[in-house]
C-alpha cells in the first residue's frame, strides 16, 4: 500500500486496491466531485475540499505512473521491449496530462487566494 497526502500533509491510505479494476475502486473523498459541482461554488469548505481532492488526484496520478514505469521494467526484462516501450510513452503522456493538473490546481489556488 502507498500512501498519499492531503494539503495538510495527512496521509491518504491508498493501493489495496486490484489495479485491473481500478475504475470499479472507491477513494475517500472522490464522491466529493458530483457533492461539491457546480452549486458550491462559493463555500470555504468546499473550496478546500477541492483543493485537496485535486491534490490527492495529482498524487494518485503520480504514484500511477511510477508503477506503470516499473511495470515497463520489468516486462523490459522479461524480453518486451515493445511492450515496455509503449508503456513508456504512455506514462510519458501521463505525465504530461499530470503537468496540466498542476498547472489547474495552481490556478485555482491562486484564484482561492485572491477571493
Amino acid at each position: 500500500m502507498h500512501l498519499l497526502k492531503d494539503e495538510n500533509g495527512n496521509p491518504i491510505p491508498h493501493g489495496s486496491h486490484d489495479h485491473g479494476a481500478c475504475h470499479e475502486h472507491s477513494h475517500e473523498g472522490c464522491s466529493h466531485a458530483s457533492e461539491c459541482g457546480e452549486s458550491c461554488n462559493t463555500g470555504e469548505k468546499c473550496k478546500n475540499e477541492t483543493v485537496a481532492l485535486l491534490t490527492y488526484m495529482q498524487q494518485h496520478n503520480e504514484q500511477h505512473a511510477a508503477e506503470l514505469d516499473q511495470m515497463a521494467e520489468n516486462i523490459e526484462k522479461m524480453g518486451l521491449a515493445d511492450a515496455a516501450k509503449q508503456i513508456r510513452e504512455s506514462v510519458a503522456d501521463f505525465q504530461k496530462g499530470n503537468m496540466r493538473l498542476s498547472l489547474a490546481l495552481t490556478l485555482v489556488k491562486e484564484h482561492l487566494k485572491e477571493a
